[in-house]
C-alpha cells in the first residue's frame, strides 16, 4: 500500500488571529481536504480548523496530540495512519510545525519511513523577526533556548557573541514568555556594548513590537518587555584578528573559549523536552527557514 503524506501546517502566531488573514490559497486548500491532524493541543487545534474549509465536519476530524510530554514510543502510533495510506497534517500551537517544536520528532520519523513531507507556506515568527532587524540575513543560526541558570546563560550568550563577531552572523533565540525580560536583562548585562540586539514581539499582530539597538543604547533606555512571545537576536561587530572574550567581557587571545565550533553547544532547536528533539538549527542563506515564543507558541 502506498504511504500517505505528512503535510506541515503553519498556524496563526496569536490565538485570536483569523487563520484566513495570514494562510493563503493553496496552504488553505490542503488543509480543506484533510481529515487527518496531529497537534500539541486539541482544543486550540480545533479552534483554528474551525475557522477554515474544512472537508468535513469539525466534530468528524481525528486529532492526535503530541507534546514535549508525548514519550516517543507512540511516535509509531502516530504515524501508522500516514502509513497505511492517509495523508495527516502536522500543527503547532502557532507559527511552523517542526520549527522549536515537538512535531520535528515525527517529522524525523516519517523521513526514516520514506513519508513524503510536504512543507506549507505560512507565519514565522523566526523569519520575520530577521526581517525586521536589520541584522545580516545571509548568515544566520537559531541558538534556541538559552539556560535558565543565570550564570550558565551569560556564558552561553558570551558564546553566542563570539560566534557572531567570528562569523558575522545573526543569533536568534526564544524564551518562555514569563522570562523574556530575564532574558533581556541578561543580554544587555553580559554582551558588548556595541553588539547590536534586536526584539520582536507579537509578530504579524495588531500590537507588533520591533525594535533594533546597540548594547550601549538599551542600557541608556533599559525597556519593560510584557510577558508576550519574543524573539530575541543579536549581531556582535567583528572582533580584530586573534582576538577572543574572556570569561566578564575581557579581550583576550585566541586562546579563549570559543562559541563556535562543534563544542559551542548551540542547544536543541526543539523545545526542551520535546520527545526525539532535534540536534541545534543552524541555517546559512536565504533558503534557510526557523518559529518561537513560550515554548514553541509563535515561531
Amino acid at each position: 500500500m502506498r504511504a500517505g503524506r505528512l503535510f506541515l501546517i503553519p498556524t496563526p502566531l496569536g490565538g485570536d488571529q483569523d487563520p484566513l488573514r495570514v494562510l493563503p490559497a493553496s496552504t488553505l486548500e490542503v488543509v480543506s481536504t484533510l481529515t487527518r491532524f496531529v497537534a500539541e493541543n486539541a482544543r486550540t487545534a480545533r479552534a483554528v480548523l474551525k475557522r477554515v474549509p474544512l472537508a468535513a465536519p469539525l466534530q468528524q476530524l481525528h486529532i492526535a496530540e503530541l507534546s514535549e510530554h508525548t514519550d516517543p514510543v507512540e511516535l509509531p502510533r502516530l504515524l501508522a495512519p500516514v502509513l497505511a495510506g492517509a495523508d495527516v497534517g502536522l500543527l503547532s500551537e502557532a507559527g511552523c510545525p517542526a520549527v522549536a517544536d515537538p512535531g520535528a520528532a515525527l517529522v524525523a520519523l516519517a523521513h526514516a519511513h520514506g513519508v513524503q513531507v510536504v512543507p506549507l507556506v505560512g507565519p514565522s515568527a523566526l523569519l520575520l523577526a530577521l526581517m525586521a532587524s536589520g541584522m545580516n540575513g545571509q548568515c544566520f543560526c537559531f541558538a534556541g533556548y538559552l539556560p535558565v541558570d543565570r550564570q550558565a546563560r551569560a556564558d552561553r550568550l558570551r558564546a553566542l557573541e563570539q560566534r557572531s563577531a567570528a562569523g558575522d552572523e545573526t543569533v536568534l533565540v526564544i524564551e518562555t514568555p514569563y522570562r523574556t525580560q530575564q532574558l533581556f536583562d541578561a543580554m544587555t548585562t553580559a554582551l558588548r556594548p556595541d553588539t547590536r540586539v534586536g526584539i520582536g514581539q507579537q509578530l504579524s499582530l495588531p500590537d507588533e513590537r520591533v525594535l533594533t539597538r546597540s548594547v550601549a543604547d538599551w542600557r541608556r533606555a533599559p525597556p519593560t518587555l510584557p510577558a508576550v512571545p519574543t524573539v530575541f537576536s543579536l549581531h556582535a561587530a567583528p572582533l580584530a584578528r586573534g582576538a577572543g572574550r574572556a570569561p566578564g567581557g575581557r579581550t583576550a587571545s585566541s586562546g579563549a573559549r570559543s562559541g563556535s565550533g562543534s563544542g559551542s553547544g548551540l542547544g536543541s532547536a526543539g523545545r526542551r523536552g520535546a520527545p526525539g528533539a532535534q540536534p541545534n538549527a543552524r541555517a546559512r542563506g536565504p533558503s534557510s527557514t526557523t518559529k518561537p515564543g513560550g515554548r514553541k507558541r509563535d515561531a
